[in-house]
């Protein structure tokens, strides 16, 4: 494989391993921490639905492999348009790659080619690939049969939805990371009343953190009504 950088990534500074609510996901966080520490599994593949923390989990392997004084690269190939395979020259280089949405290259012969070739010389080197889909490894159309075998390789392991009862817990946990706190019953108010997917429950947060400063007040439920009425009108 020719020799080139891979693309410059910028880490998300509150995705890490500490700021990631595991519910019934501790054996996986313990197995994307091994792997890294090279203690563990050379090759994770994770899947599961989307919004349930695959794209914290990747970024938390970055970070700490940086920790460790690591090589690493992170790339969201659902992001946009698929990018020149070329992307993938001098990636075998890095000691931790992660690719999230990984199914998106399925059908796509240079692509599954250039995978193939990269995952062939990134493993010989003994470095650890992380990647992350909507489904399980058998599941994904690669045309490719033998990047299909390889992708079965190593350890699959799926991500298991929150309970709401653990999305409330979720949620007193990420506020408190922010420096302010949600009761329990304030939190059912938001799961029933507001959303019930992560995504818009994280961006929730920290219009709420603003608007408790701003007005310094707790975040009852009428309290939260009224920032909910508001955000309704924007």
């Amino acid at each position: 494989m020719a020799q080139q950088l891979p693309l410059h990534f910028e880490f998300r500074a509150n995705q890490t391993f500490n700021d990631f609510f595991p519910g019934a996901n501790h054996e996986i966080v313990t197995h994307l921490q091994q792997c890294i520490a090279g203690s563990g599994e050379q090759q994770i593949f994770l899947w599961g639905q989307a919004g349930q923390g695959k794209t914290h989990l990747l970024q938390a392997c970055c970070h700490q492999a940086q920790q460790q004084h690591l090589r690493s690269f992170y790339f969201d190939l659902a992001t946009a348009n698929l990018p020149d395979p070329a992307l993938l020259n001098g990636l075998d280089e890095c000691d931790v790659v992660c690719f999230d949405n990984i199914e998106h290259i399925a059908g796509n012969a240079s692509w599954e080619l250039a995978f193939f070739n990269f995952f062939n010389q990134h493993r010989d080197l003994g470095h650890k690939l992380i990647v992350s889909a909507s489904s399980a490894p058998n599941a994904i159309a690669i045309h490719l049969p033998d990047l299909k075998t390889r992708l079965n390789w190593g350890l699959t392991v799926k991500i298991q939805l929150l309970t709401d009862d653990d999305k409330i817990t979720a949620l007193r946990f990420k506020a408190k990371l922010l420096g302010f706190e949600i009761a329990p019953q304030a939190g059912r108010f938001l799961l029933t009343h507001y959303a019930r997917d992560l995504a818009s429950l994280w961006a929730l947060l920290g219009k709420l953190d603003k608007a408790s400063l701003a007005a310094k007040r707790k975040l009852t439920i009428p309290f939260l009504k009224q920032i909910l009425d508001e955000e309704s009108h924007y």
